[in-house]
């Protein structure tokens, strides 16, 4: 059975802030925004009754997509501020980009809301990586690898 990724989700406050984020900001195209309020089937699907949720698929280049969900009833939660910028909480998690630039595409993803979390670090030669946070406190990596630049 070949087994393949589909998406990436991701629950935010805000679409359109999210929007401005990973769409204008870092550069992924917008493939599809949604509205469902009430529906049996994403009530289902979440297991809130009466579920609402605005949503917008992105897609990288690479055709791997990023989900973003806001739920509007029930309101989304906001992370308890002592776990939102641990890394080390079982559960974490992060997506990575691979990005021609890495400390140009921090610097402006920081100007957009982003939280930059340490220094864009050469791991070996040719390679940089740094963690940051969406406005929602989501962790995302970015990878620099000029040794496999397409």
């Amino acid at each position: 059975m070949a087994i393949t990724m589909n998406h990436t989700g991701f629950v935010v406050q805000s679409i359109e802030r999210s929007l401005l984020f990973y769409r204008d900001t870092l550069g992924l195209e917008e493939a599809e925004k949604f509205v469902d309020s009430g529906s049996w089937a994403v009530s289902q699907i979440v297991g809130y009754d009466n579920a609402h949720l605005k949503g917008a698929l992105l897609v990288g280049s690479d055709g791997h997509y990023l989900e973003l969900i806001e739920y509007v009833t029930p309101s989304g939660e906001v992370r308890d501020s002592d776990e939102q910028y641990r890394r080390a909480v079982v559960g974490a998690a992060h997506l990575a980009f691979t990005v021609d630039d890495a400390e140009a595409t921090l610097e402006k993803l920081v100007e957009n809301g982003g939280t930059k979390l340490n220094p864009v670090v050469e791991t070996q030669s040719g390679v940089k990586i740094c963690y940051l946070q969406d406005p929602d406190g989501n962790w995302i990596e970015l990878l620099e690898d000029k040794n496999n630049a397409q």
